[in-house]
């Protein structure tokens, strides 16, 4: 049966686990209609438009 020959040293070990541990800033994009950065592949909140196409008709709250 196979044996490690050394044993392997903490620092190497957490070295190998920690690559996993990496968080990722979520990629943000500009909506071509109002130019807010809104996520990929998602209706804008602030004005409802997604890939030039209005989704959600979103009324002026200054009303």
């Amino acid at each position: 049966m196979a044996v490690p020959k050394r044993k392997v040293s903490p620092a190497r070990r957490d070295k190998r686990r920690s690559s996993n541990s990496k968080l990722t800033a979520p990629s943000m994009v500009k909506c071509s209609n109002c130019g807010e950065y809104t996520l990929n592949h998602r209706v804008c909140p602030a004005c409802g438009h997604y890939d030039g196409k209005e989704i959600i008709s979103k009324e002026d709250s200054k009303k």
